[in-house]
């Protein structure tokens, strides 16, 4: 993954009862995920940067390469070598999967390679499909389908408007894991669109919050996800996300141990080698805080931590309180009688304990 690249963009766009107006510099590696409230702006800065919406007044450039500048420039979405997937997956209907994969080739001037295609095709799990027109698939087959001939087009962008918001439950599940490999597996960005945390929390390297056209904070994930300041942290589902790995299993008790900078985590038993990274989530609201290491308790993921701030919740009975736990963050919803009673205040050297984790995989 290039960590030179950078996705530069200063935005600003106007219609009928709303505006745009953002100044951002992304990076050129992993997933950015563009995440707030339907009218936010989330759609509409994706389609200033494929071209799609010509903004009223922009500079965007991706590594050095301008796209569109204040001197009236714009390069055409053709030419700006971008994957795009829209909430419906768009698929020629006449077309069957191999040669809707076939476009995408030819779309970056490519000759058509049948061994590039059957590569691609069995990398999304739809290898035995390419002979199926677009009616006789599923929703998560057509998305995965839309995913690969983006990525056949050769692109030095990829970008996502919502790919999951138009399939059911069951859907999203499957298609997922295809996404959590691009994660894992792709060289160049790739800019996703949600309004679900939940995606945000398994894909996102880095999150841009955005609100009324505007963007209210942007960062990576783990430290967002944890600030105090933000309307994420007063939601019910407030949550952080930890980057950890696979210790071992303990297979009397059917557990997994999970290691992280700020101690250990047991979640139920996985198949996952030791060594398996993984990223854990967990909600403010499942996590207590003790002023003593007291293990007669019926919670075993435990460890100690350090008070970095109280803020107020949503709810006047209660507060947050940020935690940091070797460098970790995490964030803590208990309610003000409590936080008084334990003399809760920044610096306090506390022990945190989780109720509930959420292996994300």
């Amino acid at each position: 993954m290039n960590a030179a690249t950078t996705l530069a963009l200063r935005v600003q766009h106007a219609y009928a009862g709303f505006s745009l107006d953002v100044d951002l510099a992304l990076p050129g590696y992993g997933v950015s995920v563009l995440f707030g409230h339907s009218g936010s702006g989330k759609t509409t800065l994706l389609r200033c940067v494929a071209g799609l919406e010509r903004a009223g007044r922009a500079r965007i450039t991706l590594n050095g390469d301008c796209w569109q500048d204040e001197a009236g420039h714009f390069t055409p979405t053709w030419q700006r070598a971008i994957g795009y997937v829209f909430q419906e997956a768009s698929l020629f209907p006449h077309l069957d999967v191999r040669r809707n994969l076939a476009f995408g080739m030819k779309r970056a001037g490519g000759v058509v390679n049948d061994d590039d295609i059957r590569a691609m095709a069995d990398r999304f799990g739809i290898g035995s499909l390419l002979g199926r027109m677009p009616d006789r698939l599923s929703g998560g087959e057509r998305q995965r389908v839309a995913i690969a001939r983006a990525l056949l087009t050769r692109p030095r962008l990829l970008l996502m408007d919502e790919p999951l918001s138009a399939l059911d439950s069951a859907r999203k599940q499957e298609i997922l894991p295809y996404l959590e490999r691009l994660h894992d597996e792709l060289e160049i960005p790739m800019l996703y669109v949600t309004h679900q945390i939940e995606e945000a929390a398994r894909l996102a390297d880095h999150l841009v919050l955005m609100a009324g056209g505007r963007v209210m904070a942007a960062g990576a994930l783990t430290d967002t996800l944890a600030r105090l300041d933000l309307p994420l942290a007063r939601d019910q589902e407030a949550s952080v996300v930890i980057a950890a790995h696979v210790l071992d299993h303990d297979s009397a008790w059917h557990l997994t141990r999970l290691g992280f900078a700020g101690g250990e985590l047991q979640v139920s038993q996985r198949s996952l080698a030791a060594g398996t990274p993984v990223r854990v989530r967990i909600l403010a609201r499942d996590v207590s805080v003790a002023t003593t290491p007291d293990h007669a308790s019926s919670i075993q993921n435990r460890f100690p931590c350090t008070v970095t701030g109280i803020a107020p919740a949503d709810d006047p009975a209660q507060c947050l309180v940020g935690l940091e736990a070797g460098g970790v963050a995490l964030i803590s919803r208990v309610t003000h009688r409590s936080a008084a009673q334990l003399g809760l205040a920044p610096g306090l050297a506390v022990w945190a304990q989780v109720k509930a984790v959420a292996l994300l995989e």
